[in-house]
């Protein structure tokens, strides 16, 4: 076996330990402190639950990698000359991106912070990562545009980031919705990397779906009578935000064999992983100007939430969305060598628009059988 394979699989179950030791501490001390997410009219649990399951994975993903990568660098000379100056360059500001979502999560998850410091700290944070490499400096025919202006790509890339730290975020409104989403992408990137000998992106995959495994463990399968249960809140969802922001950038500039001689589009690759998030924020925000409603104050109107409504339970909702989120990877990646880009986001648009009705008609139906003033979503 690849010696860099065994050392991926190692981070993968480095992270799974790490996180498994760190959030029944977390548990133990959310409930000494009574730091809960407490239920309101606007959520979906009953019980009061812990939000501070992200508070792991920061010090999961770091000390996996650093483990991992420190031990091969002793064992043999030879490895560090593996990787470039500009991959180490990269991979510190990617840390130093992460500390800064990592602080500010917490903030908000113990005391609250406004929309527009997060905004703002956001920004920071993509700016250490587009100063450190990670441009969006093509778009692969996308709009039929190629190369970019470096100082367009450069600010493309900023909204580029923020736009996918929040829309994980906002995702994150059912058990195992974020967490299930973003490994899924993080699983996709992980093994296209690997296959293209890019070791270091592979292994913050495999490090961050560590994480997320043994949280998704407590967050849908934890009883909260038992004291088991526990959301990631913002510090994990923004944190894992940027992980996904860092690797689709990263693909995104991919031009290796491994994807040229299967003639998939790059950009393609990069966001195909995160459509249903990135699509459900857009509409989300439409439908809260449509209805004259503070786009950033949230509400009840995400694709889970009208899911809900049908009477479908929640864990069902989560497989389902699941589901659809791999289907528009693997549909999207296998018409990439055959569709050009433009034409295949008009494609997922149509899909998901066609979607978005059905289901509301489904809700209106449901609506009228339980009667006209029943209102079961906003």
């Amino acid at each position: 076996m690849d010696v860099w394979l065994i050392n991926i699989l190692v981070t993968f179950c480095i992270s799974v330990l790490i996180t498994g030791i760190l959030i029944p501490q977390i548990l133990l001390i959310a409930f000494r402190k009574q730091l809960f997410d407490v239920p309101d009219a606007r959520k979906i649990h009953t019980a009061i639950v812990p939000r501070l399951g992200g508070l792991s994975f920061v010090p999961s993903i770091i000390i996996s990698m650093a483990c991992v990568l420190g031990v091969e660098f002793l064992s043999v000379d030879t490895t560090i000359g593996m990787f470039s100056i500009n991959e180490v360059v990269q991979i510190c500001f990617v840390i130093c991106a992460l500390l800064l979502m990592y602080l500010v999560g917490l903030a908000d998850d113990l005391v609250g912070v406004r929309y527009a410091a997060k905004f703002v700290v956001q920004i920071i944070a993509a700016v250490f990562l587009v100063s450190s490499g990670f441009v969006l400096d093509n778009l692969h025919g996308f709009l039929f545009i190629n190369e970019l202006n470096p100082i367009v790509g450069a600010l493309l890339t900023v909204l580029v980031i923020v736009f996918v730290i929040n829309a994980i975020n906002l995702i994150d409104g059912i058990d195992g919705l974020a967490s299930g989403l973003s490994a899924i992408a993080l699983l996709f990137y992980g093994i296209a990397f690997y296959s293209s000998r890019e070791v270091l992106s592979s292994m913050l995959a495999a490090a961050t779906i560590g994480a997320l495994i043994q949280f998704f463990y407590y967050n849908v399968f934890g009883d909260p009578n038992k004291r088991k249960k526990i959301f990631m809140g913002d510090t994990g969802a923004l944190t894992v935000g940027v992980v996904l922001s860092v690797l689709a950038l990263k693909m995104s500039g991919m031009s290796t064999s491994a994807i040229d001689d299967l003639k998939i589009n790059p950009l393609v690759a990069a966001f195909s992983p995160l459509i249903v998030p990135c699509f459900d924020v857009v509409r989300v925000y439409l439908h809260r100007l449509m209805n004259r409603r503070n786009p950033f104050l949230p509400d009840k109107c995400h694709i889970h939430h009208k899911i809900l409504a049908l009477g479908v339970p929640q864990r069902i909702t989560m497989i389902v969305i699941l589901i659809v989120s791999a289907l528009f990877i693997t549909v999207n990646v296998m018409l990439s060598a055959f569709i050009n880009v433009t034409f295949l986001l008009l494609l997922d648009l149509l899909v998901w628009t066609v979607g978005q009705m059905i289901l509301t008609k489904a809700i209106h139906r449901r609506e009228q059988k339980l009667g006209t003033d029943v209102k079961l979503y906003e």
